[in-house]
C-alpha cells in the first residue's frame, strides 16, 4: 500500500468520527436538557441548603406559608418553587414571583408576589393560596416545599397541613 493511499484512508475516517461526535454531543445536551425539564435530581439531598426556611401549612384557608429564618438573602426572580402535597408533585407549581397563576389565587404575598422590591431576607415570610384547580389542602396531609435559587437547592422544609 503507497503512502498515498494511506492517507485517503485516514483522510475518509475523519467526517465518520466527527459525525459521530456530533452525534454524542447532541445526546447528551438532550438528555441533560430533558433532566432539566422534568425536574430529575429534585430528590437529590446531597446539596446542602443554604437559607433556612420554616414552613406552614394552613388546610382552612388552603394557604402556604414560607418563612426566611436565616443564612442567604435570595432574590425572587431567581427561585424555582416545588410543593408536593402527600408526596406528589401540586398539579400547577408557583411561578415566582407572580401576581395571578393559574392553580393559584391572586396576590401571594411578600417576595412571591411580583411587586415585592428587594431580596428575600431573614424574617420575611411569603405565602400563596392555592385554588381550587390545584388541590385542596387536608388537616392530614404532609407538605413539602423545596426551594431552587439559579438551579442550586437553598431550601427544604416540610410541614403538616
Amino acid at each position: 500500500m503507497s503512502r498515498h493511499d494511506s492517507l485517503a484512508r485516514d483522510r475518509a475516517l475523519t467526517p465518520v468520527a466527527g459525525a459521530l461526535l456530533l452525534a454524542i454531543t447532541v445526546v447528551l445536551a438532550g438528555i441533560t436538557a430533558t433532566a432539566l425539564v422534568t425536574g430529575v435530581g429534585e430528590t437529590d439531598l446531597s446539596v446542602p441548603a443554604t437559607t433556612a426556611v420554616g414552613c406552614s401549612a394552613d388546610a382552612d384557608a388552603n394557604r402556604l406559608s414560607l418563612t426566611h429564618r436565616g443564612g442567604d438573602a435570595l432574590d425572587p426572580s431567581s427561585l424555582r418553587v416545588r410543593v408536593r402535597v402527600a408526596g406528589d408533585l401540586l398539579a400547577h407549581q408557583p411561578p415566582v414571583p407572580f401576581f395571578a397563576a393559574r392553580g393559584f389565587r391572586s396576590g401571594p404575598t411578600g417576595p412571591f408576589n411580583r411587586g415585592w422590591a428587594g431580596e428575600w431576607t431573614t424574617g420575611t415570610t411569603a405565602s400563596v393560596t392555592l385554588a381550587g384547580t390545584n388541590t385542596h389542602l387536608d388537616a392530614s396531609q404532609r407538605v413539602r416545599v423545596r426551594l431552587w435559587a439559579d438551579g442550586s437547592l437553598v431550601a427544604d422544609c416540610e410541614t403538616r397541613a
